[in-house]
């Protein structure tokens, strides 16, 4: 039985590295690869091994008769991308190939290249693979930094508390947490605790991989009204981020706008209507599950300024949500547009995806019916936030009402969530580029600071999922490790040890990876007790705390 790639695929290109035959696509080498929303196996070529399976660091790939209920779909969608392709086809050759599946920038480390070390500020993802490529690829010494207190970056503030699969990803990363050749600094935050340039003046490089943690703004009038937040504030408190305060999200009102319609804001809506019960089996928030069980939100409406053509969730993300159980949707069809794209739609094309959904125009001036729905309405953008009359909250907001509408409609609703897309922010002692919201670079090299480097979305920008952070690191590391052959890494003033007593110094209160690990079994042994998979500490008192073995009192 052959095998088939689903709804949780990273990206990352692991099965790849491991296929004997050359079945799943595409490659980092080939031009489709970061621009596909997932990768696929080809079932003809495919000899039933399950290498791949045995490899994927999310656990997204299954034999075809055992792919999990709801799924069924990825079966065809997989035979589906090579309808029209060629396979079968030989590992590239040449002087930039190292291993089939793996990034393949040109690599030529001399036998007496000497070990460096590297500071890697951020453990997301990026960051991660970043340093991953240092070790297992040279003798370097890496410095794990994170400002907070914690690892996993946005694989445990930023992925959905029911997608327990695709944060298995960080289980791939956490192996080199307690690397020999490892040193951990959590909860250091660099431009507050130390200086970037006494940061460098301790390594031979430094690499951040700092995201982009703003979140765009509509640049509507009453944006700041109470009850109209951003996507990544949302995100953050439902997934335990303990800068984030626990009361932060009101979810009293019975109809949620979203203002987007990329997997953030689908994940959004998802949470928002889900039945509480079902998110008990995640790691979600348990102040946002309270907060969800009290509430009273019934309906969540997915504003998209284009057509259904240019929608920018993914296939699998749709998917889930046509498979939640109780929840309707609907496609709000005030304007033609809308529906002629949906039936116009070829069968691979992204509108397709919403054939079979309801269509019907809604009645806006009525409450929410009976039960839970999400609500397509595009051709529409916000135009105002408007609050209650009487300077306090949220009470509805003004949206465009389809071809040639000036007059608006308004959409009653008690929260709104912008979920627009995310930006960085600039890096202490780094340039940045106010526009792209990037450090400029060139390879990953910071322009004018030798030795310096980023990597993940403070590089690129703020696009491609997990897998997209491996050929981005690979890049950066091979730029770094260009420069170190070349002899243009300035040496480091001070040692390994003369940082850790700066540390200490500093900042007395940093986790190190056995606190890492405290901090793991505690939140393991609240969900046993809650009986769900983990119950997360969502303050940092409580993080420091289990970081030193409980000294002080968890929650539980």
């Amino acid at each position: 039985m052959t095998y088939a790639i689903t709804q949780t695929c990273c990206s990352d290109a692991t099965c790849v590295s491991v296929c004997p035959v050359n079945c799943i696509h595409p490659t980092p080498e080939e031009p489709d690869f970061g621009r596909t929303e997932m990768l696929y196996i080809d079932p003809k070529s495919c000899i039933d091994c399950g290498a791949c399976a045995d490899a994927c660091p999310v656990e997204a790939i299954f034999p075809l008769d055992r792919i999990p209920a709801g799924q069924q779909e990825y079966g065809p969608l997989n035979a589906a991308y090579f309808a029209d392709r060629a396979t079968g086809q030989e590992p590239p050759e040449g002087p930039n190939f190292h291993v089939w599946g793996e990034p393949s920038f040109r690599r030529s480390l001399p036998s007496d290249f000497a070990p460096i070390r590297v500071a890697v500020v951020g453990t997301g993802p990026a960051g991660m693979y970043a340093a991953e490529d240092l070790l297992l690829h040279t003798g370097a010494e890496v410095t794990l930094i994170d400002r907070l207190p914690v690892a996993g970056g946005l694989i445990r503030y930023g992925v959905a508390p029911d997608h327990l699969s695709t944060k298995k990803a960080g289980d791939t990363f956490a192996r080199f947490h307690t690397h020999p050749r490892v040193r951990m600094h959590l909860g250091l935050e660099v431009g507050r605790d130390i200086t970037p340039e006494e940061l460098a003046a301790h390594h031979d490089a430094v690499i951040y991989a700092v995201g982009a943690s703003a979140g765009r703004r509509l640049g509507i009038p009453g944006e700041d009204l109470p009850g109209s937040i951003c996507a990544t504030t949302f995100v953050s408190w439902y997934n335990a981020h303990p800068e984030v305060a626990q009361d932060a999200v009101d979810v009293s009102s019975e109809r949620v706008v979203v203002v987007g319609n990329g997997n953030v804001a689908l994940d959004a809506a998802r949470i928002l209507v889900s039945d509480p019960d079902d998110l008990t089996t995640g790691d979600i928030a348990g102040h946002a599950l309270e907060a969800l069980r009290a509430g009273s939100v019934r309906e969540v409406v997915l504003l998209g300024r284009r057509g259904p053509e240019d929608a920018a969730y993914t296939r699998s993300e749709l998917l889930a949500l046509k498979h939640l159980a109780g929840v309707e949707l609907v496609v709000d069809d005030h304007d033609p547009r809308t529906g002629a794209s949906i039936d116009a739609a070829g069968p691979g094309d992204r509108a397709a995806l919403l054939r079979g959904v309801a269509r019907e125009p809604v009645d806006w001036s009525c409450p929410p019916p009976t039960g839970r729905r999400i609500v397509f309405r595009f051709h529409s953008a916000p135009v105002e936030a408007i609050g209650d009359g009487t300077g306090g909250a949220l009470a509805a907001v003004r949206v465009t009402d389809g071809a040639g509408s000036t007059d608006g409609r308004e959409i009653p609703a008690g929260l709104l969530l912008r979920a627009v897309g995310r930006r960085g922010l600039p890096v202490d002692g780094l340039p940045f580029d106010e526009a792209t919201g990037t450090v400029p670079h060139e390879g990953g090299r910071v322009a004018g600071l030798p030795g310096t480097y980023v990597v993940g979305w403070i590089k690129r920008g703020p696009s491609g999922g997990i897998g997209a952070n491996r050929t981005c690191a690979a890049e950066t590391v091979g730029t770094l490790l260009d420069d170190a052959v070349g002899g243009t890494l300035p040496a480091p003033e001070h040692g390994a040890k003369a940082f850790q007593r700066l540390v200490r110094r500093r900042n007395p209160q940093t986790v190190d990876a056995r606190g890492l690990a405290e901090i793991e079994r505690a939140e393991l042994a609240l969900g046993r007790r809650a009986g769900r998979p983990r119950v997360k500490l969502a303050t940092l008192p409580e993080l420091v705390a289990a970081a030193r073995g409980g000294r002080r009192r968890i929650p539980g």
